[in-house]
């Protein structure tokens, strides 16, 4: 919802004429909470509802996490701008440790992210990491109430929310590689009969630099069939005319894991994902995915 009020802002300061009003949903994604996202569907259980909404004429846009959105999206569907990313990094949430390095063994860690988790368990294998869900006031509630030492949430999430204070670390990507799309948010529109074009209209909102980075990732993501079933990493910076393109595939339990690191131009970031692709099949990304009962695509 913050998103949504966010974006109807931007476009009623871009567009004072217009009327922007917000149709409110709940997703399956947001409906089923006693389940980790990896066993009831993954990305599209916080989509399709929206374009649904979007087909029958009753909402014009939706406004995503881009994280969340399925890399391969239903025929007349499109996303139409991507917002400037918010912070991309994983926060370390405690209210009686200062970062993961300092949880005893034994601690239980709270994460809805298999890339987190394999993450987490290479790193500190003597931790406990045990699955997390609901809203960030359900997931805070549950680490207030004791059942978990920390809990691993999106920093972007905390941020727009004006919990930044709960943060006690922040990931470094270096040892917490984001997961393709974290932090940027994304409008996606269907197509439409009446002439209106809304792809034009949301233009202005398109950040160039998010937009290409998030691009990259999301290209890796789909040659190896990234969900929420898959713990893989994808992150892009851009800097000027140059782009680093990081990515990361690894079994749930971390004890498996393939890595790409990559820099060039950001007008050749299709060549670099390439670069990334065959630098994981290398390192036998594909059996590594067979373990994960997904295949890669061609």
């Amino acid at each position: 919802m913050w998103q949504a009020e966010h974006v109807r802002a931007r476009l009623s300061a871009l567009y004072p004429q217009c009327q922007v009003e917000i149709l409110g949903m709940t997703t399956r994604g947001d409906q089923i909470l006693d389940r980790a996202l990896s066993k009831v569907g993954g990305k599209g259980l916080f989509v399709k509802e929206l374009e649904v909404a979007m087909a029958e004429g009753r909402a014009d846009l939706a406004v995503h996490s881009l994280k969340d959105v399925p890399m391969d999206l239903p025929e007349g569907f499109s996303l139409a701008a991507i917002l400037e990313r918010e912070d991309p990094r994983d926060a370390f949430v405690s209210n009686d440790y200062a970062s993961l390095a300092d949880l005893p063994a034994g601690s239980v860690v709270g994460t809805s992210s298999l890339r987190r988790q394999s993450l987490i368990a290479a790193r500190y294998p003597l931790l406990v990491i045990q699955p997390l869900r609901g809203n960030l006031d359900t997931r805070l509630g549950k680490l207030d109430r004791g059942d978990y030492a920390a809990i691993i949430l999106a920093a972007a999430g905390l941020k727009r929310l004006g919990l930044e204070q709960r943060i006690r670390a922040l990931l470094d990507p270096e040892t917490s590689l984001p997961a393709a799309g974290q932090g940027a948010m994304a409008i996606e529109i269907a197509a439409r009969a009446d002439g209106v074009d809304l792809a034009r209209l949301l233009a202005p909102l398109n950040h160039l630099a998010t937009a290409q980075a998030v691009t990259a990732e999301r290209k890796i993501s789909k040659v190896f069939g990234g969900s929420c079933q898959v713990p893989l990493a994808a992150y892009a910076t851009v800097d000027g005319a140059g782009m680093r393109l990081r990515a990361m595939v690894a079994t749930p339990d971390g004890k498996r894991m393939a890595s790409a690191d990559v820099s060039g131009p950001v007008d050749q970031a299709g060549q670099l994902g390439l670069q990334v692709v065959q630098l994981l099949r290398d390192q036998d990304a594909a059996a590594i995915l067979a373990s994960c009962a997904v295949e890669p695509h061609a």
